[in-house]
């Protein structure tokens, strides 16, 4: 498979080398940094899939480009879902392919299903507040983190005392705290914590490496192609 590289930064780098392990090739790659390309420089012909990891002020950008040029693409750029609404009509319009996900890490993944169900399960039994709390590396731009958001997301649909989120310590009972911690070179670590006056429970999830999100991005990218619409890891997992 030719995988075109949007973004070169450390999970392009990552994925690069996975990817050559996995038997793909590398079609080209488009950085600001890395090389002088263009989105528009490829087609289907010479690029079965793209892979985009760069920044929440370029995601939109990259994704229009890729879905004009008929190129599947799977997006790993957090902080522009104010605009997903705008990629998903435009992937309906072009009759496109989009793969989107806040973590490509399956265990990630496996952690969003057992978050929704535990909420689900705690607020049934009542007497418990609940918060998150997500640490990453001093070089992650966006806060909170995409999984961190997502993570409320699945809480708030399930737990219905808690509305909306805030990141910092909540001042009222209806919002969900969202802690955040930039620190050294942590690859991502995030936590879910409810609390009673008699106990506390934990759903906790810590990445030790980037080859967790690079082999999930991976496997997004070699399920896409041949398929048409807006999809995620829920239905690359049938979670």
């Amino acid at each position: 498979m030719k995988i075109l590289l949007i973004g070169y930064g450390k999970m392009g780098q990552t994925i690069a080398a996975l990817a050559a392990e996995r038997g793909h090739e590398i079609a080209g790659i488009v950085d600001l940094h890395a090389s002088q390309l263009n989105i528009s420089d490829f087609t289907p012909a010479t690029a079965d899939v793209a892979i985009e990891f760069t920044h929440p002020d370029s995601a939109l950008a990259n994704i229009t480009a890729c879905l004009r040029q008929g190129i599947p693409v799977v997006c790993g750029s957090t902080g522009w879902l104010h605009h997903f609404e705008e990629a998903k009509d435009l992937t309906k319009e072009l009759n496109g392919s989009l793969f989107y996900a806040s973590n490509y890490s399956v265990g990630v993944n496996l952690f969003f299903h057992f978050n929704e169900y535990m909420a689900a399960k705690m607020h049934q039994f009542g007497g418990y507040d609940v918060s998150v709390r997500e640490i990453h590396h001093t070089q992650k731009i966006d806060q909170p983190s995409g999984t961190a958001l997502t993570t409320a997301e699945g809480i708030i649909r399930h737990f219905p005392s808690k509305t909306s989120w805030r990141n910092e310590p909540a001042v009222a009972d209806s919002e969900l705290a969202i802690l955040s911690e930039r620190t050294g070179d942590a690859v991502g670590t995030h936590i879910v914590t409810y609390t009673s006056a008699v106990d506390l429970l934990e759903l906790k999830h810590e990445a030790h490496s980037r080859e967790g999100f690079a082999l999930g991005a991976l496997l997004a990218a070699e399920w896409l192609p041949g398929r048409k619409g807006v999809f995620g890891m829920k239905e690359l997992l049938d979670l």
